[in-house]
């Protein structure tokens, strides 16, 4: 074996640049690899974490407290499947009338618990202490962070109920109550509902869910249920904004994959074809077959095992920042956004067991090579399919160099098409980019008009008092020089009969077809009882277009009926009319104001004339929102450039391996008179033509791949005018991206044959 490891040592050394683009090559796809796998284990990682460290419910159960006992719910405790419960706790529902810490005013659930641990839901208390006292609540912080301990002490004054001081901030990961308070305070708030959390046994599917739901409750009343709400919708929620993520870096990873195979076995296949004359010594040496074949397993086993190693270090210091993105503002119930360890120990067993099994093949080759047909051997590659296309070529009026040049991917078709499978694949992968690119610049394209968002001081936290109604604002706004259209949205809380946690709502009145241009299935809502929400919160609440919900505020409730998917959206919000608002509170008092200004107007001028108006309005210029766009196009960016340069490099290999077994070729054809220039064209128009092809192949696979991608992205539904970006002057640029890889990677390799002297190759030969 130390035989063989010396000899590994010194083929290494000897092939240094071959050795590097292993190296490199697989550290690149590491990288690509890594970041895929650790965005998708850290999908739902940190929620199964927090999760589990609080025990969290598999169901959050609301039961009518007329129709049932707290008795009778807590014997459901010990029926079958039940692995936990806790519980019956009251339940109700506080009206604040008015926005607090930071959130809209509407609707939200408190319940009576004496403490935050128990059996299941163990809420984690993030600022303050647990309410032990009347008079005192605990609010359920629904994001990442906490307002602050100077928060702590602020009074909540609901509507018709007594006033409640905040002693502390928690979360849970089950959502099963927006604030907490002292089952003493509970029962001076009258609770209408009871609340049970459950853990079963079964609880992998939402089928098994609703098994074991039914059978805890099997003896209680029928209509005795109110709401179940479900952990996995609530892990679906988590995931969302990540999710946006998974699929282009999923695809890029294949790619990388796809193209280090190709490489490596390419490479490999050169070695061996190249090094007859070196397979040949080493077993006139005495070295067995087998030791052969382990000499090029282990000097393609080193490079790869440094170049998985740097990159799953490189991988796992990128994968923090995308993480910090992809779960920016989402509450994790105190567990840590990290990356898991097992995309590491894939990435560091899996990638150099790949490289070793791609190089097994032309391995295996070197192993039945006879030692005396090695050691004999030249250097030049037989004659025959490649002589006789470059002789046809050479009657054409093509230059001689280019007929030469031509012709060579002919005399090693196998290396050729390894090599041109390369560019396709980062043709695809430029393809891929472009595409991704135009479709989110089309959506997130706001025509390039400027608009002004004016809130009133209440919602914007000043001191002066509101000098105009919320008509009279709008009126003012709309009759200020440079108006051209005003949206008012009106944000408040609201419930969902069948829904645990309460959700968003964005009442709207005024000109209202900027939004419409967001529906992508239906249509705006346009009358009384009609809403539009996003995929995300569609999926996450089982609804449709078509379907008809409960919304509840205030203690009014109203049908409602989903008439539009809009193309994006937040998962806890949907969207209606303000005649819709009107059945709920009719007194609401809209404080946000969307201004459109008209082509040309000036934008100091109207925000100088808002604030003369009243100085209770706070304007401020909409800037777009291009976070997530810019985060796609950023890491695919990243990730194009990779894999463009591990194409190249697939590239320079080739034409490096082409050179050294042409070297008494090119020496001949130097000594009749062939110019450096000459030399460096043919060697260019042997890949330039593998260039053209791989980009004919891989602008539709590119093109496919696109669409897989967008019509994949679970947060988002483009509008299809988004995915229509493909123009023929696009189509004919990215056709030079074939021809560009190919060049660049042929560049070095090219110049060095040129630079070859007679004498210089004489003297090797």
């Amino acid at each position: 074996m130390s035989a063989v490891w010396r000899a590994s040592r010194a083929a290494v050394k000897r092939r240094r640049l071959q050795t590097f683009v292993i190296g490199l090559v697989v550290l690149c796809s590491t990288t690509t690899i890594l970041l895929g796998l650790g965005l998708l284990a850290a999908a739902s990682a940190p929620f199964d974490n927090a999760f589990a460290q609080q025990r969290g419910a598999h169901s959050v159960a609301t039961f009518d407290a007329s129709k049932v006992s707290s008795a009778r719910l807590a014997t459901t405790a010990r029926r079958p499947g039940v692995e936990a419960a806790a519980g019956p706790f009251g339940q109700a529902v506080l009206e604040m009338p008015e926005d607090w810490l930071w959130m809209p005013a509407g609707s939200f659930s408190v319940v009576g618990r004496a403490e935050p641990d128990g059996p299941v839901d163990r809420v984690h208390l993030l600022e303050g202490r647990w309410a032990t006292a009347p008079g005192e609540i605990v609010v359920n912080w629904p994001v990442a962070g906490t307002p602050g301990r100077d928060s702590l002490g602020t009074e909540l004054r609901p509507r018709g109920g007594p006033a409640l001081t905040v002693v502390g901030f928690a979360t849970s990961m089950s959502k099963s109550a927006g604030g907490w308070v002292s089952p003493e305070q509970m029962e001076r708030l009258r609770p209408a509902t009871r609340q049970m959390l459950y853990r079963f046994s079964d609880a992998a599917t939402e089928r098994e869910l609703r098994a074991g739901l039914t059978t805890a409750t099997a003896r209680l009343p029928a209509d005795s249920l109110v709401t179940a709400q479900s952990y996995l919708a609530l892990k679906r929620a988590f995931a969302a904004q990540a999710d946006a993520y998974v699929p282009f870096m999923t695809l890029f990873g294949v790619l990388g994959l796809l193209i280090s195979v190709l490489i490596v076995g390419n490479v490999v296949s050169g070695a061996v074809v190249s090094g007859h004359r070196h397979i040949g010594v080493l077993k006139a040496l005495g070295f067995t077959p087998n030791q052969v074949m382990a000499v090029y397993l282990t000097m393609v086993s080193v490079p790869a095992v440094i170049g998985c190693v740097l990159g799953t270090l490189i991988g796992n210091a990128a994968t923090g920042p995308i993480l910090r993105v992809a779960f920016a503002g989402i509450d994790t119930g105190g567990a840590q956004i990290g990356t898991s360890w097992w995309p590491s120990v894939l990435c560091l067993a899996g990638m150099p067991a790949l490289v070793v099994v791609t190089a097994l093949i032309p391995a295996v080759r070197a192993h039945r090579l006879p030692a005396a047909q090695a050691i004999t051997a030249g250097s030049s590659p037989r004659t025959g399919r490649g002589l006789r296309v470059q002789r046809r070529l050479g009657g054409t009026r093509l230059p001689r160099a280019v007929s030469l040049g031509l012709g060579r991917p002919f005399a090693r078709p196998g290396r050729s098409l390894l090599t041109m499978a390369a560019i396709v694949l980062g043709v695809t992968t430029v393809t891929l980019t472009t595409g991704l690119t135009s479709t989110l610049l089309a959506f997130v394209d706001d025509d390039g008009a400027t608009r002004v968002r004016v809130e009133a001081a209440s919602t914007a936290g000043g001191d002066t008092d509101r000098r105009l109604s919320d008509r009279r604002t709008e009126q003012q706004l709309r009759s200020l020089p440079g108006a051209e259209r005003v949206t008012v949205r009106g944000l408040t809380r609201v419930s969902l009969a069948g829904h645990t946690e309460p959700v968003y709502a964005n009442f709207y009145r005024g000109d209202t077809r900027d939004l419409a241009t967001h529906v992508v299935d239906g249509h705006w809502p346009d009358r009384a009882g009609q809403a539009a929400a996003g995929p995300a919160f569609l999926n996450q609440h089982g609804l449709s277009v078509g379907d008809r919900i409960t919304v509840r505020l205030n203690g009014e409730q109203t049908p409602v009926t989903i008439v539009g998917r809009l193309s994006d959206g937040n998962a806890k919000a949907l969207d209606s009319n303000w005649q819709t608002l009107r059945r709920l509170d009719p007194s609401f008092q809209a404080a946000e104001y969307t201004v459109r200004l008209a082509q040309g107007a000036d934008v100091r001028t109207y925000v100088d004339a808002v604030r003369a108006a009243d100085p209770a309005l706070r304007p401020a210029v909409l800037r777009p929102d291009n976070t997530v766009t810019t985060t796609v196009v950023g890491f695919s960016s990243v990730f194009t450039v990779l894999l463009t340069v591990v194409a190249s490099l697939g590239v320079f290999n080739t034409v490096l391996l082409d050179i050294r077994e042409r070297r008494r070729d090119l020496g001949m054809l130097k000594s009749i008179g062939m110019t450096p220039r000459q030399v460096m064209t043919m060697t260019m128009s042997s890949v330039a033509a593998l260039g053209v092809v791989g980009g004919l192949l891989g602008i539709p696979l590119g093109m496919v791949a696109h669409r897989l991608v967008v019509d994949h992205v679970g947060v988002i539904v483009f509008p299809e005018f988004t995915k229509q970006v493909w123009h023929l002057p696009q189509l004919a640029a990215l056709m030079l991206a074939g021809v560009t890889i190919a060049v660049l990677g042929a560049l070095i390799p090219a110049r060095s044959a040129a630079r070859l002297t007679i004498a210089k190759v004489l003297h090797n030969e």
